[in-house]
């Protein structure tokens, strides 16, 4: 008898109703009433109740029923049919039950756990329904996230994971071996996606990125996953648009996609559903104004910290815009305005509630000599960056490209605490396991 998952039952159960059919799982719950056993059979693509009746199995399954235990694999073959208490409308009336692998004192029990124990069992906390509906809204973004670039006409670029030099400041940087050299994790993608717009006019890397940060608060992970895209000849203007039109996209894909992962999670929609354009847009000094004026006595010239962004957004209902930070305290490779040189022409997309940058970007310096000055002006060193300086003397061009954070998305999206459940096994400071 061939297998069927849960998911074709969701998709497709009046055409096996009445049949009876194959299943394999794991025991997620289990209750008895009686001569009834009710198993909670759950495959990865959904759960079913599959209701064991003493007066329909042979005593050997019966036994089975009472002895299978939380998190065992099972073999279950039953007839389905319909129940319109059912959360997906059916349920299965076991014929026959095979254990196929008894899990004893499963660790995670329906009590509650502490998060450092759920964090050192994070490859079984996987499994519960809480971490697989965030996992899966995970997914949704970033399927989201392909079909946006892809309906652009974009062109994936892979960037490589060992870097010779810094991208985002040599504070932050892993060191490693590299045969006889050293090489550092990557700490972003986007000066290699530059190199690729001079090749295929709009592209986009999409893969693990690295900050050695110890810090410990809900935003930050040492090793994250970060989409950056790229488009020669787009200023600033137009790079704002982009980022704009693909943030309202991906928002708006996974509200359709996700209602049941966002009900589990007790998401409320609407600041989601206000993810609209067009958002406010302010310069840096505006931003800063308004925070004066919202109570905070912030300076100008300095970067805006966790705080600083929340008081900020909670003035709106969606999304902000904020434009020209100070040169220095930006990277090397953002463009200098030309009407306000001490200010770089980047952007920062700040989401609401609280969850801070989800996007930043901006146009990248395409005078060689300013640029030289920039790397000297960082202490960076001029040799590792010759082959990005050659993109200067080959066919310059204005360009412009922004990142997003996936692990700090799905954190919004999903209205959770802290990043450290949004991605299946979290890097921080204090933890590398499991």
């Amino acid at each position: 008898m061939k297998r069927i998952y849960i998911s074709d039952i969701k998709k497709n159960g009046k055409s096996f109703e009445g049949q009876n059919i194959l299943l394999k799982g794991w025991l997620y719950n289990k209750r008895h009433k009686g001569k009834l056993y009710f198993l909670q059979l759950r495959d990865g693509t959904g759960i079913i109740q599959c209701v064991v009746f003493k007066g329909d199995v042979t005593d050997e399954v019966f036994d089975q029923a009472d002895k299978v235990t939380q998190e065992s694999s099972l073999e279950i073959n039953g007839t389905l049919k319909e129940d319109t208490r059912s959360p997906i409308g059916y349920e299965i009336s076991v014929n026959n039950l095979k254990i196929l692998s008894h899990a004893e004192n499963y660790p995670i029990s329906p009590k509650d756990h502490g998060v450092a124990f759920l964090m050192d069992h994070r490859h079984l906390w996987l499994r519960s329904s809480r971490q697989h509906a965030i996992l899966s809204v995970r997914n949704q973004l970033i399927t989201a996230i392909r079909q946006y670039f892809n309906e652009n006409d974009f062109t994936l670029i892979d960037a490589p994971i060992f870097t010779p030099a810094a991208c985002e400041g040599t504070t932050t940087l892993f060191e490693v071996g590299y045969f006889d050299d050293k090489a550092y994790l990557t700490q972003s993608g986007q000066l290699y996606m530059e190199a690729a717009a001079k090749a295929f006019g709009k592209v986009y890397c999409f893969g693990p990125t690295f900050r050695a940060e110890k810090s410990k608060t809900r935003r930050h992970l040492t090793e994250f996953w970060m989409v950056e895209p790229e488009v020669a000849f787009n200023r600033l203007e137009e790079n704002i648009d982009l980022a704009e039109d693909f943030l309202v996209y991906i928002v708006n894909y996974v509200l359709a996609n996700c209602r049941k992962e966002l009900e589990i999670l007790e998401r409320n929609l609407a600041p989601l559903e206000n993810v609209q354009k067009p958002f406010p847009r302010l310069h840096y000094e505006e931003a800063v104004s308004k925070l004066n004026e919202l109570g905070l006595s912030f300076q100008s010239g300095g970067d805006f910290g966790a705080e600083d962004e929340t008081v900020l957004t909670q003035a709106y209902d969606r999304p902000i815009i904020v434009t020209h930070f100070p040169r220095k305290i930006k990277a090397f490779y953002m463009k200098q305005d030309e009407n306000q040189p001490e200010y770089a022409r980047c952007v920062d997309i700040l989401a609401p509630e609280g969850y801070g940058e989800i996007i930043g970007g901006g146009e990248r310096e395409d005078n060689y000599d300013v640029l030289i000055q920039s790397i000297k002006d960082h202490s960076l060193p001029e040799e590792a960056f010759k082959w990005y300086l050659d993109l200067r003397k080959y066919g310059t061009t204005h360009s412009a490209g922004f990142g997003l954070g996936i692990e700090r998305c799905v954190a919004w999206i999903c209205g959770l605490h802290h990043v450290r459940e949004t991605i299946p096994f979290p890097r921080m400071l204090e933890r590398l396991t499991p």
